[in-house]
Order: C-alpha cells, then structure tokens, then sequence
C-alpha cells in the first residue's frame, strides 16, 4: 500500500529551529504575554534545538500494488494521480508519503 501527495509549484515547506524562533522579537513578547504574564526579567531558552515544519496542507492518496512492482513506485504513483487527473500544469510532482506492506 503506497500512500502518496502531489506537490505544487506554490507550495510551502519551511523549517524553522526553535533557536530562530526564540530569537524573534515579536515571538518572544507574544510567548511572555500569553505564559508569563506579569513577571518581569524573563528569558526564554531551550536545552534542545527543535525543529518546526511549516509545510501546505496536502491531501493523501492510495494505491495498492503487488509486491513485485516495488521498484516502480514513483512510477505507479505518478500514473495513478495521471489517471485521477490529479496532475495539472502546476501540480505536476508526486511525493511518496508512505510504503506499507500487507
């Protein structure tokens, strides 16, 4: 079972650290205001460096092939959002999301 999205020419995908994040001026205020209202002489850290995805909502597809096509999965994937007219002019890519075995 192939779990698939089309991409977009205008699609958004960004990643942010939260150091970044935690360096922003306008995100510091709003973080204190909204958890530490009141308090003064607050810093905001992080031991680790998480990362934060920004990415376009997208919806998911599947399609379920035999075993033996495994090294065509792109491929397939790319026939089956043809065949779902699925791909336009702008959406022209097809990322593959996830592979499960049954």
């Amino acid at each position: 079972m192939i779990t698939y999205k089309v991409l977009c020419d205008g699609d958004l995908s960004e990643k942010i650290l939260l150091s970044q994040l935690l360096s922003n001026e306008k995100i510091e205020k709003v973080i204190k205001a909204e958890f530490a209202k009141g308090y003064r002489n607050i810093t905001l850290s992080s031991k680790e460096d998480a990362t934060l995805y920004i990415e376009t909502t997208k919806e998911l597809y599947t399609l379920e092939v035999a075993k033996d096509d495994f090294a065509d999965l792109l491929t397939l994937a790319e026939e089956d959002a043809n065949n779902k007219k699925l791909l336009k002019k702008e959406c022209s890519r097809v990322e593959l999301v996830d592979i499960e075995t049954l």
